[in-house]
């Protein structure tokens, strides 16, 4: 299985091809961008045409369509289903980015001598989903494709993926598979690859504060009126304490704690607190007392503001005491916390701080339950052993401190373990300005994921 020599052959077209789709600016979140989305399916519909799929639809949903293809060689052998998405974040703000989100530019930085492509989407998801399309390409141009496989792309993770469990639900059986293969993860470094085995759960809110019944002028009112953004931020200060603890009554009660030997194990990672704090430009790491930055960022619960706004946010000055004050809170949460309680725990507990002098709504949007696939199963085995080969390494098990919900709705629908093959890096800035990600990283995915196949299917036998 010579992947490199194939990569090197047809990289340039690779990028150029990435490139394409990164310039459809397919926002899940904005209607506006409603006709870009569906656009971006039609053209991954096309690339797994290309790819040597047999088979490819786009299958309507009651909201953006999955592409689904297949290529089934031998009903007998094993069927690895890949798993990504092709809606992006958005931009905002835009005023932030170094060149047009949505006009793909090639630089070199420091961590990227080679070059890496920024742009909205570069590394989360389309880069990393689109090397699995690629890799699909190499295996049925080069007759090297070892067992059945079957690609279900969506087009609403960065929203929820509100219709996936409605398509899983009806789709079983053409969804079949023996593991899940995704790439919407990172590796620890260019230098150390690793393999995601964890992820947070996550429970997302939206809450509403209202004062009075409409704006008032803060001079006439300024003291005498509860003011619903000053209510709002001592409220959001109440639910952490002095050691960054979450005060929410039962939040902790489910926590999965690690034992001492597995966070011995997690800290084997390479890790620089000095070159990790100098990355983000601060002055020192924050966060829950008694774990280290590693251990805060994966292994425990969190709860941030994600937004908060209210009254004049113009140029120049209005003195308003405005009518309604609002926030957006994401709480991440550990193995074995219910996503669906601790939206209660949180909406209960948040209504019960208001003061009187205001009213509260809290509005949940969307959440997930946190995953953990054993470093013993055969995919995870497989994986190991197809980095080794492109690598030169084995990689590292690394629980992750995003989400990606829609793995534990797959164990549960499909019955079916995924293995996280990610290939970002930490510095990639996805969901923020200046998202890109590295040439390098792209063309390594490609040459990489070829042989987890080869793995897997041997280790079937």
């Amino acid at each position: 299985m010579n992947t490199k020599a194939y990569v090197d052959q047809h990289k340039d077209r690779f990028i150029n091809e990435l490139i394409d789709l990164l310039k459809i600016p397919s926002i899940s979140a904005d209607p506006a961008y409603k006709n870009d989305v569906i656009k971006t399916s039609e053209v991954i519909k096309k690339s797994l045409e290309d790819a040597g799929c047999d088979h490819v639809e786009i299958c309507e949903t009651p909201g953006y369509p999955i592409v689904y293809g297949e290529k089934i060689i031998d009903p007998n052998l094993p069927t690895v289903l890949v798993y990504g998405h092709y809606d992006v974040q958005p931009p905002d703000p835009v005023e932030l980015w170094d060149s047009p989100p949505f006009e793909p530019v090639i630089k070199k930085t420091d961590l990227h001598p080679d070059g890496a492509i920024f742009a909205r989407g570069a590394c989360d998801d389309k880069g990393q989903m689109y090397m699995h399309v690629k890799a699909m390409e190499y295996m049925t141009a080069n007759n090297d494709l070892p067992c059945n496989v079957k690609f279900m792309i969506e087009g609403e993770e960065e929203v929820g993926s509100e219709s996936l469990g409605w398509f899983l639900e009806r789709n079983r059986e053409k969804l079949a598979n023996d593991v899940i293969l995704i790439s919407d993860t990172g590796m620890i470094a260019k230098d150390v690859p690793s393999i995601t085995t964890g992820l947070r759960g996550l429970s997302y809110v939206e809450v509403e504060v209202t004062g009075p019944n409409r704006d008032l002028h803060s001079g006439l009112y300024g003291g005498a009126v509860a003011n619903p953004i000053n209510i709002l931020c001592d409220m959001i200060a109440q639910l952490h304490d002095e050691n960054n603890h979450i005060t929410i009554p039962g939040f902790y009660d489910k926590v999965e704690e690690l034992s001492t030997a597995e966070r011995a194990e997690m800290a084997k990672a390479p890790f620089s607190q000095e070159a990790y704090n100098k990355a983000l430009d601060i002055a020192q790491e924050h966060g829950e007392k008694g774990y280290t930055t590693n251990e805060r960022n994966s292994i425990r619960p969190t709860l941030d503001v994600n937004g908060i706004w209210g009254g004049y946010t113009g140029e120049g000055a209005k003195t308003v005491i405005a009518s309604k004050a609002f926030a957006k809170i994401s709480m991440r949460l550990v193995p074995d916390q219910n996503w669906h309680e601790i939206t209660e725990l949180f909406q209960k507990h948040f209504e019960s701080i208001a003061p009187p002098s205001v009213k509260v709504k809290v509005k949940p949007h969307h959440g997930g339950t946190a995953y953990v696939t054993p470093i013993d199963s055969l995919g995870y085995k497989a994986a190991s052993a197809a980095y080794e080969d492109t690598f030169g390494k084995t990689p590292i098990p690394q629980r992750s401190g995003g989400s990606i919900p829609i793995v534990a709705l797959f164990e549960k629908e499909l019955n079916s373990k995924s293995i996280l093959m990610g290939f970002g890096l930490d510095s990639d800035a996805i969901h923020s300005p200046n998202e890109h990600f590295g040439i390098w990283n792209y063309l390594k995915g490609i040459e990489t994921i070829p042989h987890f196949y080869k793995h897997y299917t041997a280790m079937s036998k």
